[in-house]
């Protein structure tokens, strides 16, 4: 049980779960990080990695209304580049059915 989820080119991938599992024995400070890592077949990098990440976004456990607020601002920055490009879509194939108009009437092929 070692938070596995996937073998892939780059290495052994670890759901979020385990890995905060892991940062937290850590962070308890009754282990060093190279005894950690020992104890579930992490890379010491790997382990150190995971701990600054949670260190730097542990302050979003008592603001979860920042992270939807700017997840929502993610999307509606996407949806107004995905309307834009709709837009440029309908633009370009009124243009193309226009000249394919265009080389019939000169009777052009």
């Amino acid at each position: 049980m070692k938070g596995v989820l996937t073998m892939g080119k780059r290495g052994k991938h670890y759901n979020d779960e385990f890995k905060a599992k892991v940062v937290l024995e850590l962070l308890k400070e009754e282990q060093t990080l190279n005894e950690v890592a020992s104890k579930y077949g992490v890379h010491p990098k790997s382990l150190g990695d995971w701990k600054q990440q949670f260190m730097e976004n542990a302050a979003l456990a008592f603001n979860p209304e920042k992270v939807v607020s700017k997840y929502k601002e993610e999307l509606k920055e996407r949806d107004r580049k995905e309307d834009h490009l709709y837009k440029q879509i309908g633009i370009l194939t009124a243009d193309l059915d226009w000249a394919k108009k265009k080389v019939k009437e000169l009777g052009l092929e």
